[in-house]
Parts: C-alpha cells; sequence; structure tokens
C-alpha cells in the first residue's frame, strides 16, 4: 500500500444521475437539496474543537478549561480562541474565579448555545436521514 493513499468506496455514493433537483415555485431547478442541509449546519459549531466544546458542555452542564483542554486535546492558545469565538457568538458563558490561589475559568452552555446546538444536532441528522 502506498503512504499518503486514502481508499475511498465510492459505491457508497449515489450517481448523479439518481440525485435530483427540486424545482422552485417559479419552475427553475435549484441545487440539490443536500446543499440546503449543509448550509443549516451551524459554521460556529461546526469546527470540530468548538463541536467538541459545546458537546461537553451540553453532557455535563459546566466545564473548566483545564478540563476541556485535556478531554480535547488542544493547546491553551487553541483552546482560548475557540472559546472566544463560542463566547463572543452569546453560545457559552464565562465565570472566572479563584479556588485557593488559583484561577479557575468556568464555561456553561447559554440558552442561545443550548438552542444552536439542537439545531445543529438535528440539522445534521437531517442530512444523514437525506430526507
Amino acid at each position: 500500500m502506498a503512504t499518503g493513499t486514502a481508499t475511498f468506496n465510492t459505491a457508497l455514493i449515489p450517481p448523479l444521475a439518481t440525485q435530483t433537483a427540486e424545482k422552485t415555485e417559479t419552475g427553475a431547478t435549484e441545487p440539490l437539496a443536500t446543499v440546503r442541509r449543509l448550509d443549516a449546519l451551524d459554521d460556529i459549531i461546526h469546527q470540530k474543537v468548538r463541536l467538541g466544546v459545546m458537546s461537553s458542555l451540553m453532557a455535563s452542564g459546566e466545564s473548566d478549561f483545564n478540563f476541556l483542554k485535556a478531554a480535547l486535546g488542544v493547546s491553551d492558545g487553541n483552546l482560548s480562541t475557540h472559546l472566544a469565538v463560542l463566547e463572543e457568538s452569546g453560545y457559552v458563558a464565562v465565570r472566572k474565579e479563584f479556588v485557593g490561589k488559583k484561577p479557575r475559568t468556568t464555561y456553561t452552555p447559554t440558552d442561545l448555545g443550548r438552542k444552536a446546538f439542537e439545531q445543529y444536532v438535528e440539522a445534521l441528522e437531517a442530512l444523514v436521514r437525506r430526507g
């Protein structure tokens, strides 16, 4: 096997001839419905580190920075950048405190973040169901 070469099972992909385009009210043909379902995926959540953060927060209710860093296997700077995007989008709330003399930063999903995550999961399920 050659290094760096990936194999791909094309038998799992239906031929283009079997994929149908949908018509608009005016009768014009639109791109495949799959494209619209892809557009329904929230770009903020879709990035894998942010998806990992939101998944963890949805499962646990809250997590601190060190837990997220270890669970996701990312650097401080990488995690900080992604958490800032989620915070700026209103998807997570941040609480900073001291435990003893050590700083502790805890993240919690906001109502907006919970709703966005639930919609993301629904859009992904619709895409997988192809319906």
